[in-house]
């Protein structure tokens, strides 16, 4: 099992989900610059938090053109496996690799801090060592994270099993107040239709440390290399 992390201009957190892969596969993880077309035969891609090219338009609408993008795109598209952690995720949805989109959230402000939230399923590959219902602790930085999709697809997403994580409290339980950024119904994560493209808001990586207080993230890394080392 081979890890690539995709590092844009303005990429933020490509070092520290490098550090988190390194640790848990206990391999080297290709680093694939924004303009390069090899995908260096890795099976896994990830694509980091961070502000790609500034934000400009729109969060993840300027990184989806990136030469690199064509090869993700087309990794996906025959069954690769692709991860996107908060600008990640807005990427894939740029992409049409997501259904969706990352709106402005709610109260227009920038939000930082820890949330909880909950997997909704087991069956995808990030959350397969997780406990369905039981509240993670996990960081969140975005501006624009509110998961908006039109009411088909909202269907379709909960009809295929397709939500992976939403915000709720440390108890596990999904109410107006745990919603942080307004995002339908409390998503903070899902997945495509083909299972294999996952995106998620909150930051696994900054939760995968003891040195951090935190290692809620790190199952989600461990769950995705274990589901993919055994698929």
């Amino acid at each position: 099992m081979k890890f690539g992390v995709v590092i844009f201009p303005g990429s933020n957190c490509d070092q520290d989900v490098i550090e988190v892969l390194e640790r848990v596969s206990h391999k080297p993880v290709a680093r694939l610059w924004h303009k390069d077309h090899d995908l260096q035969d890795c099976d896994t891609i990830v694509l980091p938090g961070g502000f790609s090219y500034g934000d400009y338009l729109r969060s993840g609408a300027i990184a989806r053109f990136s030469p690199i993008m064509q090869e993700v795109i087309t990794h996906a598209h025959k069954g690769g496996y692709v991860m996107g952690i908060c600008n990640g995720f807005q990427i894939l949805t740029e992409a049409g690799l997501l259904p969706g989109a990352l709106l402005r959230n709610n109260e227009q402000k920038f939000i930082c801090r820890n949330v909880h939230i909950r997997p909704e399923t087991i069956d995808l590959l990030p959350t397969r060592l997780l406990k369905k219902g039981q509240a993670y602790k996990v960081p969140i930085a975005h501006g624009e994270g509110r998961f908006f999709a039109d009411a088909d697809t909202l269907q379709r997403l909960k009809d295929q099993d397709q939500i992976m994580f939403r915000y709720c409290n440390s108890a596990g339980e999904i109410a107006k107040d745990t919603n942080c950024n307004g995002s339908l119904e409390s998503i903070a994560g899902i997945s495509n239709d083909k299972r294999n493209v996952f995106g998620l808001m909150p930051h696994p990586e900054r939760a995968a440390d003891p040195d951090l207080g935190n290692t809620d993230g790190l199952l989600i890394f461990q769950s995705l290399l274990e589901a993919t080392v055994t698929a």
